[in-house]
Formats: structure tokens, C-alpha cells, sequence
């Protein structure tokens, strides 16, 4: 399949494009502070430069794009058909890098959080809100853990199980 935009569409559209700031980013920021939580953003000395730094609890947050990362069994992970020369070694590099940068930070002593895009979308907000109160302040918890659609709709179900007893 080729592009449906011409090469100059296209390299606008990819250069408008951030890595910080953007809408699932903001949305968790602003649930971690309604919870109370305090934070640093991007702290560019740690591995990876992730996007929230809770000191007090030694606890670092990426927001990863499913696209971007290549979330595992997310529908927003599909590779492109144009160009797959091009993406695949790309987006192994990210993948590879992420491993890499959640390694070193479990190293130092910090606890990784990923939270993927797809969990921050505006019914789930308060189920993702709930996983992440709980990782953050579980001090014997796991040194990582990922929170995507899946784990937020499962949260969700059970909540509506309990509503139901």
C-alpha cells in the first residue's frame, strides 16, 4: 500500500509530532496530583528521561505512546505497510532502548511505572487513577509494572461486580 499523503504532507505531519506534553501525559499528571502526589518532569539525568519523577517514593513514570512503543496486543501497535524497511528496525530500536532505560532505573533502586496511551482515555481515568495510587504507594510491590487497556477494563469489570453483589 503506498502513502496517501505526498512526501512533504507527510514530513510535516511526522515533524508536528511531540514527545512531551502530550494529552496522555497531561491526563496522568493530572490525576497523580489530585492524589496528592508531587512530581518532577523529564528529569533528563535518568535513563530515559522519563516523563514523571515522584522522588518521594522512588518512583519513575513513562507515558508511552502504543504506537511509538509497540504496546504488545494493543490495536494501536500496527506496523505500517509502507515504508516496513523503514519502521520495523525503528520501532525495535524504541523497544530495545525501553528495556534498556527500565533496567538501569530498577538498578539505581527505582520502581518503573509504564502507563500506555490506551489506558487514558476519559471512562477508564478513574480505574487508571486507582492502579497507579496502588503501585505508587506499595513500598514491597513489584519494581515494575505496565498498566494498558486491558488492566484498566479488568479494574472496571471488577468494580462493577462489586456494585452488582
Amino acid at each position: 500500500m503506498t502513502d496517501v499523503f505526498t512526501s512533504e504532507k507527510r514530513s510535516q505531519i511526522m515533524r508536528a509530532i511531540v514527545s512531551e506534553d502530550t494529552k496522555p501525559e497531561v491526563a496522568v499528571r493530572r490525576l497523580l496530583f489530585a492524589d496528592g502526589f508531587r512530581f518532577r518532569l523529564h528529569v533528563r539525568s535518568l535513563p530515559g528521561k522519563p516523563d514523571i519523577v515522584l522522588p518521594k517514593w522512588r518512583t519513575v513514570i513513562f507515558v508511552n505512546g502504543c504506537f511509538w512503543h509497540q504496546h504488545r496486543g494493543c490495536p494501536r501497535a500496527v506496523l505500517p505497510q509502507s515504508n516496513a524497511d523503514y519502521w520495523r528496525p525503528k520501532l525495535a530500536r524504541n523497544q530495545k532502548r525501553d528495556k534498556e532505560d527500565y533496567a538501569a532505573l530498577a538498578a539505581s533502586g527505582c520502581r518503573v511505572l509504564v502507563v500506555w496511551e490506551c489506558a487514558c482515555k476519559k471512562k477508564t481515568l478513574a480505574s487508571l487513577q486507582a492502579l497507579m495510587r496502588r503501585f505508587i504507594r506499595d513500598p514491597h510491590g513489584p519494581a515494575f509494572c505496565e498498566i494498558g487497556r486491558s488492566e484498566v477494563l479488568a479494574l472496571l469489570q471488577a468494580q462493577d461486580g462489586e456494585r452488582a453483589l
